[in-house]
């Protein structure tokens, strides 16, 4: 009897216990309507849930009842949650989707142009070491980029050319804000170098073309250069170099941080025991001084200053062809300044703000003998801009900028004079929509008014990307880019209009644990570009008629994976690009734009030794120039160029570094064009000077001594 008791209590219970409960069941499904097997379905604040099947079924029971929140997770996916009533015995779920969680990591970039220098994204091909590191740049943040794809080497020019394009069609800024005359001031073939340290920047953004909304003025390419953010230390550098010397002190802490530097070069004394080609009455000598400086600003903000100012010169007597003598003596002397400040900060609500402005000033002041000449250009530049992302499928960056531009030139003796001053303004916009994680379209517009052509224009832009394996992807992007003319012709034709050009590019892009392999095809259109008679130091009847295209492909292996301490790369790029502009009446190959440009660079460590040896060499087919004893324009070329340079770092202390380069071992004597008689001979034939380097070769020695608390802190810690 007790046993039939307790039988009739137990099932009484239980079916209790079964009226009590709720069945929930039902389907987890993808963007795309497959099942998502391995989700976890709970629901909040219980320990009731289940894990969906392989046909993304999920079934599962709880005692809870009323409203209640179901919730779905799988890795990979953003978390899912709905309200639910749960009542009576069972709860079907309608399906449920899924949508991939996409983040700067697991995300597609768009890479068709682009090339980021950074230790924070996924797509580098290049870092910020290599920058210093690269054999043939010595130092040159623009000498280390022209070993990668889309350049060319213009070894008696030293300033950036991409695919096909003059180095004024490519824009350098500083922080999102343009800089001006980024190039020290130098004479006619003698090669110069970009102004600023790359000991201040801690990631380049290099486009080859298809760029951003953000930057304009530029038809061919966008080098943006991105400060430190605060200094992790109090330290000083001191550099001793053949080439002359400087120091470098930082005080920082968690809130601040300051560095003040100061540098100076000669290199009389280098040139005294290294002959020189070119005939230096006074060798090439400057100082700068530096002050970056960076403050926290609450939670999120940072406010960043940087100011630069220097001076420099030099005396050379440049020959003419077809007359005695040691030639004309040009006496260049120049000051520039460059100042800007930016303040960015980042919401709670999402926002990301930006505020900046930059001056740049440039005075240069040139004499041809008895004739004295000056120049002088201002630009500021006024910008503000905002980034919103409304989720992480669809981000929006929003902008407005004003330029400010004056340029003056002159013959002061003759009290003679030309100048311009243009106000320019811009407002830009550019979205991102992440349709999955491996598809990203990227559209913009840009769209601007001069003040002094009076003029309007609006630039589209669109690029997307397309994840074609688990490492691979490939990026299209197409275009318009406009650009002013240059400062001297519009002093002169002040009703100049924009020059133009339209690009689309196809790009493959692929990175595995160490190795990298980019290809990228390109085609650009130029438009409106200045044409004139005469010659360009005096041109005549300055007008936007001129055209021509630049097409051709790049490609470029890395591989820091497959050899023991052994990093390199290589780069091939063809270009073919025809142009009618300045004086030319027929489409000619540019002299700046060779067809065939190749660049290997090797960089191996030494343990033993504490060393990195280094090796990288440049060669190209030569350039295109006009000899006037035969017919036509452009009608002939050079002999290849090629540069051969060594490098060796060595670290006999972790706080001292020793370093030596040579560039050009092999002594080839590159030529890179040819100057011609302004007249004929006797004979009836224009004489020849070949334009060359002011040495067969170049040597640097430097040594590099950091002075820090713990001893062991050196200038690598700066890159």
């Amino acid at each position: 009897m007790k046993l039939r008791l307790i039988l009739f209590c137990y099932l009484f219970l239980l079916q209790s216990l079964a009226f009590g409960q709720t069945v929930l069941s039902g389907r987890v499904l993808d963007e795309k309507g497959i099942p998502l097997p391995g989700v976890n379905v709970l629901l909040k604040g219980s320990y009731d849930g289940t894990t969906s099947g392989v046909e993304g079924e999920f079934e599962f029971s709880t005692e809870k009842s009323g409203m209640q929140v179901l919730v779905f997770r799988l890795m990979g996916f953003k978390t899912l949650e709905i309200p639910v009533a749960v009542e009576g015995e069972t709860l079907q779920i309608p399906d449920q989707e899924l949508r991939e969680s996409i983040t700067d990591i697991s995300g597609v970039t768009i890479s068709a142009g682009a090339m980021e220098a950074s230790d924070e994204k996924k797509s580098v091909v290049l870092r910020p070491l290599d920058i210093v590191t690269t054999p043939s740049a010595v130092g040159d943040i623009v000498g280390a980029l022209q070993t990668l794809p889309g350049t060319s080497s213009v070894g008696n020019d030293g300033r950036l050319f991409v695919r096909g394009g003059d180095a004024s069609e490519v824009g350098i800024y500083i922080d999102g804000l343009r800089v001006a005359n980024a190039y020290g001031t130098t004479a006619g073939n003698v090669p110069t170098r970009t102004r600023f340290n790359p000991n201040l920047f801690k990631g380049t953004f290099f486009s080859t073309g298809g760029y951003s909304a953000e930057y304009g003025q530029a038809l061919s390419s966008a080098l943006a250069l991105n400060t430190k953010d605060l200094s992790i230390r109090d330290q000083g550098d001191l550099s001793l170099m053949s080439v002359g010397g400087g120091y470098s002190h930082t005080l920082a802490n968690e809130e601040q941080s300051i560095t003040l530097t100061g540098n100076y070069f000669d290199l009389s004394p280098y040139q005294g025991l290294v002959k020189q080609d070119f005939d230096f009455e006074r060798a090439p000598f400057g100082w700068d001084l530096e002050v970056a400086a960076q403050k926290k600003l609450g939670k999120d903000g940072l406010l960043k200053v940087l100011g630069r100012t220097e001076s420099g010169g030099m005396k050379i007597r440049q020959p003419e062809p077809g007359q005695e003598g040691a030639g004309a003596l040009i006496d260049l002397r120049n000051q520039y300044s460059y100042a800007q400040s930016n303040w960015s900060k980042i919401s709670p609500n999402g926002w990301t703000w930006f505020l900046g402005a930059s001056i740049s000033a440039n005075s240069d002041e040139i004499a041809f003998d008895s004739i004295q000449t000056t120049r002088d250009n201002k630009l500021a530049h006024l910008k503000a801009s905002t980034i919103r992302d409304f989720s992480d499928r669809v981000s929006m960056k929003l902008g407005v900028e004003h330029f400010i531009n004056t340029y003056a030139e002159g013959l002061p003796l003759e009290g003679l004079e030309r100048n311009f001053q243009d106000g320019q303004t811009y407002l830009y916009t550019e979205w991102d929509w992440y349709l999955s994680k491996k598809l990203v379209v990227r559209g913009g517009l840009r769209g601007g008014l001069s003040s002094l052509s009076e003029e309007k224009w609006l630039d589209p832009r669109v690029s997307f990307a397309y994840q074609v394996s688990k490492n691979g992807q490939v990026s299209l992007a197409a275009g318009k880019f406009s650009q002013a003319p240059l400062e001297n012709y519009r002093a002169l034709n002040n009703d100049l209009k924009n020059t133009q050009a339209d690009h689309l590019i196809l790009n493959y892009f692929w990175n595995k644990d160490g190795i990298t392999f980019r290809a990228e095809a390109f085609h650009k259109e130029y438009a409106e570009l200045i044409r004139f008679e005469g010659v360009p130091m005096a041109p005549v009847n300055l007008r936007n008629e001129g055209s021509g295209f630049a097409r051709g492909f790049d490609l470029f292996f890395r591989d820091r994976q497959t050899l023991k301490n052994t990093d390199y790369w290589v780069t091939y790029s063809f270009v073919d690009s025809k142009r009618s502009f300045e004086q030319f009446t027929t489409q000619v190959q540019p002299g700046f734009a060779p067809k065939h440009n190749l660049s290997v660079v090797v960089k191996h460590f030494v343990t033993g030794l504490k060393s990195q040896l280094g090796a990288s060499l440049a060669v190209n087919d030569g350039y295109a120039y006009t000899n006037p004893n035969l017919p036509g324009e452009m009608n002939s070329k050079t002999p290849g160029f090629q540069n051969l340079s060594l490098s060796w770092s060595y670290l006999p202390r972790p706080n001292l570094i020793i370093h030596g380069a040579i560039t050009n071992v092999l002594g080839r004597e590159n030529i890179f064009g040819y100057d011609f008689s302004a007249t004929p001979n006797a004979q009836g034939v224009y004489e020849s000077r070949a334009i060359g380097q002011p040495a067969p070769r170049f040597l640097f020695l430097g040594l590099f001594l950091t002075l820090s608390k713990d001893k062991n802190a050196n200038q690598l810690n700066n890159l």
